[in-house]
């Protein structure tokens, strides 16, 4: 045992004196001390000491002395001094290590006599050096707009020593010293801080130790360059030399080019605008001047001047001359005598005022006597009209005789644009003015649209002056409010709006135990209509009561009808005010520790401390911005007459826009006759075609001018509610039709386009139902307690317990947001006090219809500790009663 080492060693030291030198005594000074060590592999490793002056020297380890037949010892004497230098080896093997049980390291020190006393080296750790294969965290292929941020995340595996990390690129290794762009000594990331072309490529994190060498995986990395427009050259020259032309200027996508599949440059290269040319006018002569009075000369003169027209814009001037003069007495000029000549011109004279005055009283007498009598002497019964048409121009006499035809001719609604609906009408005006439908002209223009509330079937209207080709667009106006109501408690539990895609989550102990709370949740249906150019994205929301506060926030789900894209929309959250006005609680991209936002798809999970009211809304920031609508077909349950409506809505892909439009057909015996279909509505400003095609002839006919409808795309965009709708009547040609067959088109110009196949029978005992809502969770408007819940609750305690304790590894409920697709904002979470029970919460909110646990459980899988310690939270699990619903649920 190491007490008769002990003993043996004492005898040693004082059976020795006389062998230490005559040297002043010292106590032994250590030359050499054991170094820390690693045993790899199986390889037993050797620790030494040396100290001078010593008589013996012996290693004890983890408090207990080696055996001194383990030991390996020298001698040697120190010329300087002359005094003795003792040097000691052992042997420490992998076994003996493993054997070692205890609070730390296995370690050993040395101790050395001498004959004043002893001396003890430090003490040496010796630990087995390991290096794990798989890496905690791999990184991350990334695709990254140039000069932007590139983190490429790494975190080695687990090793003793601790594995160093470097990083390679193309399989070169990378030198953040030689290159300030990067940087590599973040906890082992990589951090590229503005991107260039040259840094696209595969990058991989090396990890190493005494031990191996590992590699992660790949991460490739592409940096990409969004396209950009060059600066619009000068507008070039009207194309037309005389008269009405285009002139056009170009663009092109170079600046910069887009690159590694950037986006090309979104808008036009070119732009063409409508340009006059002034045509040259030549000029003309007027006609001559009379001859002037002969002159003395014997000559009279008569001039013309270049106005009928003027020379203009280039043209050219008048050939010839401006004046011409002849001989006026035919040669028989008498110069000379001057009394004569006046005599002849003041007799002339007097001769012309008298001519002059008697033609004035001759017309004036003629005048009176013809206005006594009032005869009219144009004739207007018949005259000539010139009439455009869209198609064609026509032109030739009509008479007027028939007021109502007088009317025809000065009605000028006929020509106004309709307000709300653009009609296209495919007919000549030779039809349009038939003698059986000309009495339809004869009144103003029908305003295109009906009031508000008027919930019937639009059929024909039974007026005189009717426009057949116009059916309007009708809203379903109402002012109820959807509303649930349950009493929660500290348990928690969840509210829904019955097929609304509407709901409230209250998280367990997010209300004081002993207490209970009233909580609603309600759309409140009003025409909200935001400022400037934002939209209303989805419902909106009211839950409360507003005074009370929770100690955990809550989660609230709203639907949306965006398509997501952050290069295409700006999405806000807001809330009303007591005032009824709207201010902005946060942007969806927004980094802010007051509430957090999650866009999905197609709705949007908020956490929020306080009730209110809320809505999304949306700015649209380019013209590719996208509004999701749905678009379905309804028709009569039963048709006695031969009139048939089709009625087509286009409305917000929510699931609320879908249930109004549903309650309200029910109420007047409507059905749905097609699965709606999708439509990508892009805020490019074109409007949108409604169209009924492929109508079987000789069976079916729509009435004329309905066949198709154009709606302004202003109606379309910003309007969320009354969803918009137009009808279309068609018409059988007997009573045994029974089934229709046709095509309901809707498109918008220069965008989406959706073809409906509507295929049913107008009698009610031969339709097939087609469902109306995906989920209908009508029967489960509150839920309480447990059964709320997804996760069983004492799974959902031992993950918090797991991840939100900080260790060595960072902080875990960090990974768990990751590995749960939240990868932004992440600071909301470290202000709660525990993250991992909120991120739990969000993940309740977003799978409350599908309760996808596979999905968590393979979340948990994939961070490292999940094996060793999820593992024994389900062996632990046998004797509680939610065992079984998470095994089978994937916990």
């Amino acid at each position: 045992g190491s007490e008769g080492t002990g003993l043996s060693l004492k005898r040693i030291r004082f059976t020795l004196p006389e062998s230490i030198p005559s040297a002043p005594g010292t106590l032994p000074h250590f030359m050499e001390e054991p170094d820390d060590a690693y045993i790899i592999k199986s390889n037993p490793i050797v620790l030494r000491c040396k100290a001078m002056p010593a008589m013996q020297i012996f290693f004890k380890c983890n408090g207990e002395w080696v055996h001194q037949n383990e030991h390996v010892s020298e001698e040697s004497m120190d010329e300087t001094t002359g005094l003795k230098v003792r040097e000691v080896f052992i042997n420490v093997t992998r076994q003996q290590v493993e054997d070692f049980h205890g609070p730390e390291d296995y370690w050993c020190q040395c101790v050395a006599w001498s004959h004043l006393g002893t001396s003890k080296s430090r003490k040496a750790s010796v630990r087995i050096a390991y290096l794990r294969k798989n890496f905690e965290q791999d990184p991350q292929g990334k695709e990254v707009p140039i000069e932007g941020m590139i983190v490429l995340h790494c975190r080695p595996p687990e090793g003793v020593p601790a594995a160093e990390v470097e990083w390679l690129k193309n399989e070169e290794p990378i030198d953040s010293n030689l290159d300030e762009n990067i940087d590599t000594r973040a906890d082992h990331n990589l951090i590229i801080r503005q991107a260039r072309l040259s840094d696209s490529g595969n990058y991989t994190c090396m990890a190493a130790n005494i031990v191996a060498k590992r590699r992660s995986m790949s991460a490739t990395v592409v940096v990409y360059v969004n396209g950009g427009w060059s600066s619009w050259t000068e507008w070039s020259n009207c194309n037309a030399r005389c008269g009405r032309g285009w002139q056009k200027r170009s663009r092109t996508c170079t600046n910069p080019a887009p690159l590694n599949g950037g986006a090309f440059c979104e808008g036009m290269s070119v732009q063409k605008i409508t340009c006059t040319s002034l045509c040259p006018v030549d000029g003309s002569w007027e006609v001559w001047s009379e001859w002037s009075v002969c002159s003395p000369e014997c000559e009279h003169l008569r001039v013309r001047e270049c106005i009928a027209p003027p020379p203009r814009n280039g043209g050219k001037y008048c050939e010839g001359l401006s004046q011409e003069s002849e001989n006026c007495t035919e040669g028989l000029c008498i110069q000379d005598i001057e009394t004569a000549s006046d005599i002849a011109l003041y007799s002339g004279l007097g001769a012309a005022v008298i001519a002059v005055a008697v033609l004035v009283v001759g017309v004036t007498l003629y005048r009176r006597s013809q206005s006594e009598y009032g005869v009219d002497v144009i004739d207007s019964s018949c005259c000539d009209f010139i009439f455009f048409s869209p198609d064609r121009t026509y032109s030739g006499p009509i008479c007027l005789q028939d007021p109502l035809d007088k009317e025809l001719m000065t009605e000028s609604s006929l020509f106004n644009p309709l307000s709300d609906i653009k009609v296209k009408v495919q007919s000549s005006f030779m039809v349009s003015l038939g003698v059986t439908e000309r009495a339809e002209y004869h009144g103003k223009a029908h305003s295109g649209t009906f009031p508000h509330g008027n919930n019937r079937a639009f059929g024909t209207i039974q007026a005189r002056n009717k426009a057949t080709y116009i059916q309007n667009l009708s809203s379903i106006s109402t002012t109820s409010e959807l509303k649930t109501t349950a009493i929660f408690g500290h348990l928690g539990g969840r509210l829904v709006v019955p097929n609304t895609g509407v709901s409230l989550l209250i998280p367990h102990g997010a209300i004081p135990e002993e207490t209970s709370w009233e909580i609603y949740l309600a759309i409140t249906q009003r025409d909200l209509q935001p400022e400037g150019t934002d939209v209303l994205l989805g419902p909106e929301v009211t839950c409360g009561p507003a005074d009370l506060s929770v100690s955990t926030p809550f989660a609230l789900t709203i639907p949306h009808c965006a398509e997501v894209n952050s290069e295409h929309w700006n999405i806000h959250l807001k809330k009303r005010t007591q005032q009824g006005k709207w201010e902005e609680v946060m942007s969806v991209e927004e980094e802010t520790t007051s509430c957090y936002c999650l866009l999905d798809p197609y709705a949007c999970h908020i956490l929020l401390n306080s009730f209110g009211t809320y809505a999304l809304i949306g700015e649209p920031i380019s013209d590719c911005a996208v509004r999701q609508l749905k678009v379905a077909v309804f028709g009569c349950l039963s048709c006695n007459s031969l009139d048939y409506n089709l009625r087509v809505y286009c409305m917000d892909n929510t699931p609320c826009a879908f249930q109004e439009v549903v309650s309200d057909e029910r109420l007047q015996g409507g059905q749905l006759l097609e699965e709606p279909k999708l439509l990508h509505f892009k805020g490019n400003t074109f409007s949108l075609q409604i169209s009924v095609l492929d109508i079987p002839p000789f069976l079916w006919r729509i009435k004329p001018f309905t066949a198709c409808q154009e709606v302004p795309f202003s109606r379309v965009w910003r309007s969320s509610r009354p969803p918009l709708r137009c009808a279309f009547s068609l018409e059988r040609y007997t009573p045994a039709t029974t089934q229709l067959s046709c095509k309901v088109c809707v498109r918008q110009v220069k965008g989406h386009e959706q073809i409906l196949q509507i295929q049913t029978s107008i009698l009610e005992n031969e339709k097939e139902t087609i469902a109306f809502f995906a989920h209908d969770d009508s029967n489960f408007p509150a839920q309480m307690g447990p059964k709320a819940f997804k996760i069983p609750y004492s799974i959902r305690q031992r993950i918090c317990a797991t991840f939100d304790t900080p260790n060595a590894k960072g902080k875990d409920w960090q990974m768990l947001a990751q590995k749960n697709s939240i990868n932004r904002n992440l600071s909301y979470f470290a202000t709660q006090s525990s993250p991992s029970a909120v991120i739990l919460d969000l993940w309740e909110a977003r799978h409350q219809h599908d309760g996808d646990l596979d999905s968590l459980a393979c979340a948990l899988e994939e961070i490292g500790r999940t094996h060793s310690k999820i593992s024994d939270i389900t062996e632990t699990e046998i004797e509680e009663p939610d065992f079984n619903y998470s095994r089978q649920n994937g916990l």
